[in-house]
């Protein structure tokens, strides 16, 4: 009788560790609406790493102020892995040479854990652009000055100064227009009211399938898996590249065993092959690493924007 109450109460001991795991909730912050890149994402890792962590795992949309808010919420969160932050790399290496006071310091305020995916940008066309290739539609641009505009997902984002880079390598000047996300640009682009865009791939990739707009280039050194028939800029005879990342962050503070332990649920959802498709889909490429390689991949992209952003004269309000 003894043997089994003792044996009934390790069981109940050692399920309660698992319980409890089941019962917390692990927040995602991302810093933009549901239905961008960064959503999708998030919500494809929180379903797999629901079944890794043995936890809850929800993505919590915290839009406002391009990704800041949701950061400045990261940063007084407590460091016990239940918040955590997906955001794309303009958050952390655009915004310290924009902003005077941003209230943190994206590369000391914040754990990194993994990085997720890489991804390059997508120059579209639309029905207000003539027919044509890029250097058909730049021309074009050229000798309209009034009509030369490049729609974005924001100001002060990756492609704001994608498009910068662009406009000068191509000798062609370029009025930036800036919208409140990509599917207000994508819109006005398919209206006819821009005829230029550029910004990640899955703001326009289902529109160009449909025949409605038309990605000419790519910003990245290499093809798109996702659209495989449009050149690089490079190959358009453009010589710049631009690409960006997303990763997983922690609050400061975070211990390196918790850390690990998350960076091991990435790296397992990232191995499924229904998560690889689905983020090629997406024109973003699975590109999963640890800790100290996302730490060294943001502080080189911090740094490759310092001069281009300086020589800009843009500063953020």
């Amino acid at each position: 009788m003894k043997r089994r109450h003792f044996a009934a109460l390790a069981a109940g001991a050692l399920a309660m560790p698992l319980a409890l795991a089941q019962e917390r909730n692990t927040r995602i912050l991302v810093g933009f609406p549901p239905g961008g890149s960064a959503d999708v994402v998030a919500r494809l890792l929180a379903d797999r790493m629901r079944v890794s962590l043995a936890q809850n795992v929800i993505v919590d949309n915290k839009p406002g102020a391009a990704g800041r808010l949701a950061l400045s919420e990261l940063k007084r969160s407590v460091p016990d892995g239940s918040t955590l932050i997906f955001s794309p790399s303009g958050a952390m290496v655009i915004h310290p040479w924009l902003y005077a006071n941003l209230g943190y310091d994206t590369a000391k305020d914040f754990t990194p854990i993994s990085l997720v995916s890489t991804f390059d940008f997508a120059v579209t066309a639309g029905p207000g652009a003539p027919a044509g290739d890029l250097k058909t539609v730049l021309a074009w641009m050229k000798a309209n000055p009034s009509k030369a505009n490049y729609a974005t997902s924001g100001a002060g984002t990756v492609p704001h100064f994608a498009g910068l880079l662009l406009s000068q390598a191509a000798g062609v000047p370029m009025t930036h227009v800036a919208y409140r996300g990509g599917a207000p640009a994508a819109q006005d682009l398919i209206g006819g009211q821009v005829p230029l865009m550029v910004d990640t791939a899955v703001e326009t990739i289902e529109h160009h399938r449909a025949g409605k707009v038309r990605i000419l280039a790519v910003t990245g050194a290499q093809r798109s898996k996702a659209l495989p028939d449009v050149p690089t800029l490079k190959e358009s005879g453009i010589d710049i590249t631009a690409d960006a990342f997303f990763g997983l962050y922690g609050p400061p503070g975070m211990p390196p065993e918790l850390v690990q332990r998350i960076d091991r649920a990435v790296a397992d959802a990232l191995r499924a092959p229904e998560i690889q498709e689905r983020i090629y889909n997406l024109g973003l490429v699975p590109a999963h690493a640890g800790p100290a390689e996302l730490a060294a991949v943001q502080a080189a992209h911090l740094k490759r924007w310092e001069a281009p952003i300086k020589a800009s004269g843009f500063k953020a309000e």
